[in-house]
């Protein structure tokens, strides 16, 4: 009975968000509730739930809040604008540089971890370049796709402060032995930006002739970005290189593990503000212009807290476990968070980012732990063989805005970009076991 209503209530949040029928917040935490009802749970029982799952959670809301606040700050201040007009101006006219100038761009703009916001930054700089020298819109967007998917990996990130919720750890101490594997991702998506490169200078070549050099549009694009960013009363470009020692401050802090995540990003947000706008008033609306991304972010991890605290407390998440033990064939479970993660961009196509972490690695976590195998070692597979297709969800809010700023079509990136997106992660599910982040 008891793994009935939990299967029931998986099924039940999994499908609300995947036909958008409520928030996730929503479904996080009415859900769940009427399932321990259900079982009979009483009001001082679920109390306790309740209390233990936000408690596990709280160290990961607290750091997204302030990691959002501060680099949105650092957005305003104009910290990436300069590095972003470089390679706007180094790669004009060469279809190979600009491929590789693509990745660098938007790897720079995802160190915030907002797949909203490296969009808004990339798409509308690049395309009229991307267009002059008649590079397909869709490069343009499975290769932000794919950058997006690797700074994901940070530890603001939704999916591994999604995946630090569900294991109850620090998503700094999660991500930590992640580092070389992402150094390695940013390596090989640079060699993937040359090779996407060839292979369209080569289309171009075969339908339109080889392009001349357009520096003279590249020049307009960099011109209206630079007058863009001189109109911008937030920019602070004499504070750029006071901005960039913070900032790496701040991330080499986080990588030493010395403070807590969410203080480190208290501290920075804290000496950021006054720094940057000195006038209490401009500070607040700073806070006041980045604190809906923050909250709606806390939301959802404090929604997600309750509801593995239900699932907890309740025995469900136990009796699921159990029950596809019995299902399953014995001799694949060893290996199912190995099969999960080889098929997590797929997976993208039916599940939302909520869905996958909170529905069903949960699962996967309680199964194969049974058998010995590490929970950091299965919540590394399932994470790394699903956080590149992010973007190729069509339940990611962030990809509509991306296509929409690139006039394209979400049928028409699937069909330009989900192989090559499932590939690539694939490729990285490899490289981390190669390197024994993960193992067999």
């Amino acid at each position: 009975m008891i793994s009935l209503i939990g299967f029931l209530t998986i099924i039940t949040i999994v499908t609300l968000l995947i036909t958008k029928k409520v928030n996730p917040i929503v479904g996080l935490v009415i859900i769940p509730l009427a399932g321990a009802l259900l079982l009979g749970t009483g009001i001082d029982d679920l109390a306790t739930y309740f209390n233990d799952g936000i408690d596990s959670v709280m160290s990961v809301v607290i750091m997204f809040i302030f990691a959002i606040l501060f680099f949105g700050i650092m957005q305003d201040a104009g910290l990436f604008d300069p590095i972003i007009n470089k390679m706007v101006e180094i790669s004009r006219g060469n279809v190979v540089a600009v491929a590789v100038s693509t990745i660098i761009i938007a790897i720079v703009a995802g160190l915030d971890g907002s797949g909203a916001s490296t969009f808004l930054i990339t798409i509308p700089a690049l395309l009229p370049l991307y267009k002059r020298l008649n590079m397909s819109p869709y490069l343009l967007m499975l290769l932000v796709v794919l950058s997006i998917g690797v700074m994901n990996l940070l530890p603001w990130a939704g999916p591994i402060g999604r995946a630090a919720s569900v294991l109850n750890m620090d998503p700094v101490a999660l991500w930590q032995p992640l580092i070389p594997l992402q150094l390695i991702e940013i390596v090989l998506l640079l060699f993937i930006g040359v090779f996407f490169g060839i292979r369209e200078k080569r289309r171009i070549a075969k339908i339109y002739g080889f392009p001349s050099v357009q520096a003279e549009a590249a020049a307009t694009v960099e011109g209206a970005v630079e007058e863009n960013v001189d109109k911008d009363e937030l920019k602070r470009p004499k504070l750029l290189w006071l901005n960039i020692i913070l900032t790496l401050a701040v991330i080499g802090t986080l990588m030493s593990g010395a403070l807590p995540s969410g203080f480190v990003f208290m501290i920075g947000l804290a000496i950021a503000l006054p720094v940057n706008y000195r006038h209490v008033d401009k500070q607040l609306e700073r806070i006041k212009a980045h604190a809906p991304n923050a909250l709606m972010m806390a939301g959802i991890i404090l929604a997600a807290g309750s509801f593995l605290g239900i699932l907890e407390g309740t025995g469900m998440l136990d009796e699921m476990a159990a029950s596809l033990i019995y299902i399953l064939p014995g001799a694949i479970l060893p290996y199912l968070h190995l099969i999960i993660g080889f098929f997590g961009v797929p997976f993208d196509l039916i599940l939302s980012t909520d869905a996958y972490y909170f529905a069903l690695v949960p699962i996967v976590e309680q199964i194969v732990t049974n058998y010995g195998v590490p929970s950091t070692t299965i919540i590394y597979a399932l994470v790394v063989g699903n956080i590149i297709g992010t973007m190729v969800s069509p339940f990611a809010p962030a990809l509509w805005l991306g296509l929409g700023l690139a006039k394209l079509e979400m049928g028409g990136h699937l069909r330009y970009s989900f192989f090559w997106v499932w590939g690539f992660s694939i490729l990285l599910l490899i490289v981390a076991w190669v390197m024994g982040i993960i193992s067999l």
